[in-house]
């Protein structure tokens, strides 16, 4: 007897508790390096929190950061991080994957997808927001995408 039916329901329903918790947190304003729902959060953080919270990753508490690192090095140092909790899939994504696109000189901004290309994501002085990766400030920008679940997701 498979367990794949099994697999691909759990990881249905945490992709699910992602979106919903990623919901929960818009219209949280922005705030470099913070993770507090209704007080601030900036776009790494967002992350951490949401995948936390919905019971996929562990507690992470990246280095400090600077932030407008991605301004002055070529270093990938979100896409590094981010390999260690997620993995690299081909698009398009499914609800509860992330998102990474080029703004500066690497990949620094992460989003949450909902529904490609419709996502949430915490914008430099905005906060938390709606977002949609076919309209400007995303369109056009070079993106990655990576998966926190199971190679075999639903």
């Amino acid at each position: 007897m498979t367990r794949e039916p099994e697999i691909r329901r759990r990881v249905s329903c945490q992709r699910a508790a992602v979106v919903c918790e990623a919901k929960n947190w818009i219209g949280t304003p922005f705030h470099h390096a913070a993770r507090i729902k209704g007080a601030g959060v900036d776009c790494l953080m967002l992350l951490a929190e949401v995948y936390e919270r919905a019971g996929v990753a562990r507690h992470i508490d990246p280095p400090f950061y600077v932030p407008d690192w991605h301004l002055h090095r070529n270093a990938e140092r979100y896409m590094e991080g981010l390999l260690h909790y997620a993995r690299p899939i081909d698009g398009p994504p499914l609800p509860g994957d992330v998102a990474l696109f080029r703004f500066g000189r690497t990949f620094s901004h992460g989003a949450i997808v909902t529904q490609w290309p419709r996502l949430i994501h915490a914008y430099w002085s905005i906060g938390v927001v709606w977002g949609d990766a076919s309209l400007y400030p995303l369109k056009d920008r070079d993106v990655r995408f990576f998966s926190p679940f199971g190679a075999d997701d639903a």
